[in-house]
């Protein structure tokens, strides 16, 4: 294991070099900016090309599909096998910019740990595969299989152009993904977006003029924000300020103007795949504002998101909770909430789910979940995916098990998640790295960061996996 470690080290220097380069590319899904060279916005492509131009540089048998996928491959061309590792380049909205202690497309090394939007999700583990497969291949080491590095630009999202590349391209024999944690990921939940739509009709004698909460159904809204009008301005602040001290929490303000109060509420913004985690800032705010006299689709939509949705991420109330021993239990998080008085608004769920209940039964209890009165329609919309499992006893699984023993002398055993990864694209396919056990999960949160001398130790352990799997 030595030696793989020692030549890692070499191309430590090389890799933060690019990585700094590729994490400085604001790679955000923007669709208002799309085009047909650039399907998912400007950003993304960039990222693309760049990745591209660096597998051009470096020799690789290199391709492009329509601007969606890039890959770079090593090994026999004519293989009737292949290994194929999956990374991604796009990375989530940066959120509220005043919480960041660095900016976060400035990536900034501080006390070894590199700090950037996607420093740990998943630009960094990807660059350490990447330069895992550039040391095996200007190492000269041998290949029975072939080896094809594939990037993608829209994990985040709807996995855009992923089933379309497979599928053209062919599906590889096995694979893994470096977009979760070590040891190994080979089980995965479930993965489905319920959708709550409505007209922003309102009565009674407050009037919910707007909310906003949320960025991404995959992501626990950090950030909620309501204005509210009503003749009595004054005792509805007062009432806040003592909802702050009764949940000391969250935090939060409110101003009046005339007869408005414009609140803003303070959560923890976490990955949507553990909502546990998090303060989900808008379910908190309708909480709040649900005493209140609302009517209407106000009042529906705010005792939907502050009573049957808040503060149950096993989504119990609402029905839908199920547990199974192999994935363990259903999770929801309520990522996105839209409320304009005048115009449509939607509410977004997002659901990680085990082999014991489906997407259309969650569906199902959803639509029976919302509150009499509140006229609102739900549906599953978006990228939905089954859970995915690959046995223990797979020889993938077993092999990538013990390169990471034999790395860190640590024991190893299957492991499944509420996240989804690009590993779940192959039927043999699984997460496997980078994150460590005992360093903080930083993904989809603000100042996060991947330590630098995980990314060296990371290139170790994928650059043996790559050479095992290709050749065993």
């Amino acid at each position: 294991m030595t030696q793989w470690r020692l030549q890692a080290l070499k191309y430590e220097d090389a890799l933060l070099t690019d990585l700094k380069e590729m994490l400085a590319i604001k790679s955000v899904r923007d669709d208002a900016a799309a085009t047909t060279d650039a399907p998912l916005g400007p950003g993304p492509k960039e990222a693309l090309l760049k990745f591209e131009e660096f597998a051009k540089r470096d020799g690789f048998r290199t391709g492009n599909y329509k601007n969606l996928v890039a890959y770079a491959e090593i090994g026999p061309e004519d293989a009737a096998e292949s290994v194929a590792i999956i990374g991604h380049l796009d990375v989530m909205p940066a959120g509220d910019l005043t919480k960041w202690d660095t900016d976060p497309f400035t990536p900034t090394i501080k006390d070894g740990r590199l700090y950037a939007r996607g420093a740990s999700d998943d630009k960094g583990p990807s660059f350490a595969g990447y330069y895992a497969m550039k040391m095996l291949k200007e190492l000269n080491i041998p290949l029975k299989r072939k080896l094809i590095f594939v990037m993608g630009i829209d994990e985040e999202s709807d996995w855009t152009g992923m089933d379309d590349f497979f599928a053209e391209m062919g599906e590889p024999t096995m694979g893994f993904s470096p977009d979760a944690e070590f040891p190994i990921i080979n089980g995965e939940k479930g993965n489905v977006s319920t959708v709550v739509r409505f007209a922003g009709t309102n009565g009674g004698t407050y009037k919910l003029v707007n909310f906003e909460a949320g960025e991404r159904p995959n992501m626990v809204p950090g950030v909620a924000t309501a204005v509210v009008e009503t003749e009595a301005a004054a005792d509805l602040v007062e009432a806040f300020n003592a909802y702050l001290s009764e949940n000391p929490q969250i935090s939060g303000s409110a101003t009046i103007s005339a007869n408005q109060v414009t609140f803003t509420l303070n959560g923890k913004q976490v990955h949507g795949a553990f909502p546990e985690s998090g303060l989900n800032a808008g379910t908190y705010l309708a909480n709040f504002l649900m005493g209140f006299d609302f009517a209407a689709n106000a009042k529906g939509y705010l005792a939907f998101l502050g009573d049957a949705a808040h503060d149950d991420t096993k989504a119990t109330k609402i029905g839908a909770a199920k547990h199974d021993d192999l994935m363990g239990d259903l999770s929801m998080n309520v990522g996105i909430q839209r409320f304009t008085a005048g115009e449509d608004g939607f509410i977004n769920l997002n659901f990680r789910y085990p082999q014991n209940t489906t997407a259309e039964a969650i569906e199902g209890f959803v639509k029976a979940a919302l509150p009499a009165g509140f006229d609102a329609q739900a549906v599953n919309e978006g990228h939905a995916m089954g859970p995915h499992y690959v046995s223990g006893d797979d020889p993938l699984v077993q092999t990538l098990l013990q390169t990471y023993r034999d790395h860190t002398g640590l024991p190893a055993s299957e492991q499944v998640i509420g996240g989804g990864t690009f590993g779940r694209l192959l039927k043999r396919g699984v997460a496997f790295g980078a994150m460590f056990e005992g360093v903080p999960d930083t993904m989809h949160q603000v100042n996060e960061f991947y330590p630098v001398a995980d990314l060296t130790r990371s290139m170790a352990i994928f650059a043996d996996a790559m050479e095992r799997l290709a050749n065993n």
